[in-house]
């Protein structure tokens, strides 16, 4: 078994969607003076490595603590837009996916679809309850058509539009 981590690392300072909340990692207890560590986290919901409830685009539609947890993991592969994509698998991007693919997508039937999402296609997918996973790195380190398992949990967060995630993938030696 082989593991490959895909999410980014949270640091203060990192880049994020422009008009998104910067990142801020504070430390407020040390060993030193408490006998423990803890930090502050200051961020937005769809920071790093993230997944997208439907409700992130679409008013009244399920956010992150009403979307059942086998939505966020399962069978996935990197696909091309040129070869036959699998049926109710989840499909990772390495280029640009944009909305022309939707019709495609739609055939295959993942619960979920990641990599380099167009805002349009990410829209149509969500209003179309397929959870969106975005800001994934490493995905060139995956065979291309060779199936994994994908686990990217979210944080529980009540009415949730989207969670930082640490995504996997467990690959078959």
């Amino acid at each position: 078994m082989k593991i490959i981590d895909l999410s980014q690392p949270l640091f203060t300072g990192m880049s994020v969607f422009p008009g998104d909340p910067e990142v801020e990692i504070n430390r407020v207890h040390t060993y030193e003076k408490e006998s423990w560590e803890l930090r502050q986290l200051r961020m937005g919901t769809h920071t790093g490595t993230h997944v997208d409830a439907f409700s992130h685009m679409h008013p009244g539609m399920e956010s992150l603590d009403d979307i059942p947890l086998a939505h966020f993991f399962g069978p996935a592969e990197v696909v091309d837009m040129k070869q036959v994509w699998p049926k109710e698998t989840g499909l990772f991007f390495l280029e640009e996916a944009g909305l022309e693919i939707l019709p495609r997508i739609l055939a295959a039937g993942p619960r979920f679809v990641g990599g380099e999402l167009t805002e349009d296609l990410e829209r149509a997918l969500l209003s179309k309850k397929i959870i969106t996973y975005t800001g994934l790195i490493h995905l060139d380190e995956l065979p291309k058509g060779q199936r994994f398992l994908f686990y990217g949990f979210p944080l529980k967060i009540k009415d949730g539009d989207g969670s930082p995630v640490r995504a996997v993938a467990i690959l078959d030696d």
